[in-house]
């Protein structure tokens, strides 16, 4: 799982995210660091208020958040959502020396560039922001 920080990089590059069930996230609020929450149609809905986005808790765990505004989410995303954000400007996985690499091709020069990470999530989300 990808950390806050690459996360908060992410979003700070431009990274949308529109929520979907199965998606995680956390609130990044120093209160509940180290929380994950994941959007489920049982325990944590997505809900649209005219232009605003709203994550509506309904579980027992959460039952105190109520919901919050998508604005204090941070999104998580996982490995295949990653590499769908690169698209077709991904270039290669491999493992070497203890670290997977991501290489990815920058456009519009052709060039290749390579983030290296031991967490195959953080090297997709680096080489995302290779990109950005």
């Amino acid at each position: 799982m990808i950390d806050v920080q690459l996360a908060r990089d992410l979003a700070a590059a431009g990274v949308l995210w529109q929520p979907v069930p199965g998606d995680r996230f956390t609130i990044d609020e120093r209160q509940l660091a180290g929380d994950i929450f994941w959007i489920s149609d049982l325990t944590i809905e997505v809900h649209h208020y005219n232009d605003q986005t709203i994550l509506g808790f309904n579980g027992t765990t959460e039952w105190a958040l109520d919901s919050v505004p998508l604005e204090v989410a941070l999104w998580l995303p996982r490995e295949d959502q990653l590499r769908e954000l690169i698209g077709d400007r991904f270039v290669g996985l491999r493992f070497a020396d203890g670290s997977w690499r991501v290489q990815v091709r920058r456009m519009p020069d052709g060039h290749v560039l390579e983030a290296a990470d031991p967490d195959a999530e953080c090297a997709y989300a680096k080489a995302l922001l290779l990109l950005a």
